[in-house]
């Protein structure tokens, strides 16, 4: 194998491989590249849903969406993200994750990594922007860091849309609603397997600062976002059809640009989700 960075902030292409034949020796290495990189993107794979689950339960236990209407038929633990309709019916979410955000931070066990699978995708359209949380909290002041170092925030499914930001409208069922109780994570995580520090807030799940007023929450909040999006630490990802890319969530976050994409420019992606361990 060999890893090639794809950007001094974030990354590496992966090239050597196939990913439905992973030996042991090549897991660790993946492995190893994977926490040192953050985002790792293996080109020109025909990776199969079965190979996908099984690469993915290398990392460890996979999620379940709660948007279970849009989990592969045969597949619950594949997620789908695809703007195809067949039969009056979408086949997966359009735009889902049209937003910043660390995948299922509105959890108590937030996602550790999450692994897509590119199938279809438009020329042209659809990357993925990503930022470098480590490096966010780095470039903070040592009085900011002292500031964040002991807070919590409240983390909320779909906390954009109080701010009536746009993005994918999902009714969800009473039992789905029930299922994304609030929860606290710290502004500041450390990681579990590197011990870095990074920012663990994002504006699309994010709602509030414990203990602070409304007005001293929203402004260290719209801070710390203004921070982490500035374009110096925004990395995208240009998508191919064959692309298999997995990212750690504990040190990233990121945002889809599909929310404009016309029909006609069909895309379809396969999602497995690693289940991750509490924040501390």
């Amino acid at each position: 194998m060999r890893f090639e960075a794809l950007d001094a902030r974030l990354g590496a292409r992966v090239s050597g491989i196939d990913l439905n034949q992973i030996h042991d020796d090549d897991f660790r290495e993946i492995h190893d590249n994977f926490l040192r990189y953050g985002l790792l993107s293996f080109p020109a794979q025909s990776l199969s849903l079965d190979g996908q689950v099984a690469f993915s339960r290398r990392f460890g236990d996979l999620d379940i969406h709660l948007l279970t209407q849009y989990n592969h038929p045969q597949h619950p633990e594949v997620f789908v993200l695809s703007n195809i309709v067949v039969d009056d019916k979408p086949i997966g979410i359009a735009d889902g994750g049209s937003y910043w955000h660390s995948d299922l931070a509105f959890q108590k066990n937030p996602a550790m990594a999450t692994m897509l699978n590119a199938q279809e995708i438009p020329e042209g359209a659809g990357d993925t922007l990503f930022v470098n949380m480590y490096q966010a909290w780095e470039d903070l002041s040592p009085e900011w860091k002292e500031r964040l170092l002991p807070l919590h925030s409240v983390h909320r499914y779909r906390a954009f849309e109080k701010k009536a930001e746009r993005g994918t409208r999902v009714q969800l069922t009473d039992e789905q609603r029930a299922a994304t109780p609030d929860v606290l994570h710290p502004v500041v995580r450390t990681h579990p397997e590197t011990g870095r520090k990074s920012l663990f807030v994002h504006p699309g799940m994010t709602a509030e600062i414990v203990g602070l007023s409304e007005q001293e929450s929203d402004e260290i909040l719209e801070m710390l976002f203004g921070h982490c999006t500035n374009p110096r630490y925004v990395v995208p990802y240009r998508w191919n059809a064959g692309d298999v890319i997995i990212w750690d969530n504990r040190c990233t976050m990121h945002s889809a640009t599909t929310r404009e994409l016309p029909p006609e420019k069909r895309r379809l992606i396969y999602r497995t989700t690693i289940r991750g361990d509490v924040p501390y």
